[in-house]
């Protein structure tokens, strides 16, 4: 295994999987609650989608708690265990690497929405603009490298050897076939290098510091883009329950309901983009994923 995949995989324990979730409270000390009782675990209660979840459930006759966690490790063995029914936190590629690594299989029963890694340029209003033989950057810690990548192939501006995926490095970019040239710089200093380059992908947390918005993005994930499905946020449930009605019944309703897509985008500072992505390919790409991962471990 390269270096850059054991960075990769290292990371995925402090990998922020969505915007907003800073507030983050200590977990509960017990699920509690009776059996009609559907418990969620989540990494951010306070955020208003929450509040809004709970009383659209309310309104179609289900009760529901919320179960705050601290942080990103705690939910899934959480749910394993059968002290949550079922989870919303993560994209596919964290719940991959937890099942890979404890041996599980929690599984996804809906999607909510992508929190899109955009591609900015102080000289250039569109991708289209940028000259053939320009540097680009993308950040160096291997995970939002690997989606950097991603993102500049699905703007044409490169060609990974690989086609590309969760582990791709700056040694997959094809430079002869490839539009621009592409290096690597620490994540917080994209935005400030952004005179010195032709465009720079920039982490999320890094757009507004850098007086970026969101809607500067020449480029992002497609949510369409299959490469972009990876990194879709997911409800997650143990193997056994992906069929529950109420379970299901619950996904629709914070895919559909106003309030709850109201709360979502203003904790995203209106980044995130919801998708209904059928289940379907959520779990093909779940097993697609796990592959990647257990050859990489291996």
């Amino acid at each position: 295994m390269g270096s850059t995949k054991k960075k990769y995989l290292a990371a995925l324990a402090a990998l922020p999987l969505v915007v907003g979730l800073a507030s983050c409270a200590t977990p509960a000390a017990s699920a509690g609650g009776d059996g009609d009782t559907v418990k969620i675990g989540v990494v951010g209660k306070g955020d208003p989608q929450w509040s809004a979840f709970e009383e659209a459930a309310a309104d179609e006759g289900i009760s529901i708690e919320i179960v705050d966690f601290a942080d990103y490790a705690q939910p899934n063995p959480a749910t394993s265990e059968g002290e949550l029914d079922i989870n919303q936190f993560q994209h596919i590629v964290y719940l991959a690497d937890y099942n890979v690594s404890a041996g599980e299989d929690l599984a996804p029963i809906g999607s909510t929405a992508i929190y899109p890694l955009g591609l900015y340029s102080t000289k250039y209003e569109s991708v289209d603009d940028i000259p053939e033989g320009e540097t680009v950057a993308v950040p160096n810690d291997a995970s939002n490298q690997a989606r950097g990548l991603l993102v500049l192939q699905s703007a044409g501006l490169i060609e990974l050897k690989s086609g590309g995926t969760i582990f791709s490095d700056l040694a997959d970019v094809d430079e002869a076939k490839s539009k621009v040239k592409v290096t690597a710089l620490e994540a917080s200093l994209t935005p400030t290098s952004l005179p010195d380059l032709a465009a720079a992908i920039i982490n999320n947390d890094f757009v507004e510091d850098a007086g970026l918005s969101f809607e500067d993005a020449i480029a992002q994930d497609d949510p369409s883009d299959p490469n972009a499905l990876p990194y879709v946020n997911i409800f997650a449930t143990r193997a056994d329950d992906t069929d529950n009605e109420t379970y299901l019944k619950l996904v629709e309703i914070f895919q559909t309901d106003p309030e709850v897509q109201e709360g979502l985008l203003e904790a995203s500072g209106n980044s995130a983009v919801s998708v209904q992505t059928p289940v379907d390919d959520l779990v093909e790409s779940l097993t697609k994923v796990e592959a990647d991962t257990k050859a990489a471990k291996g």
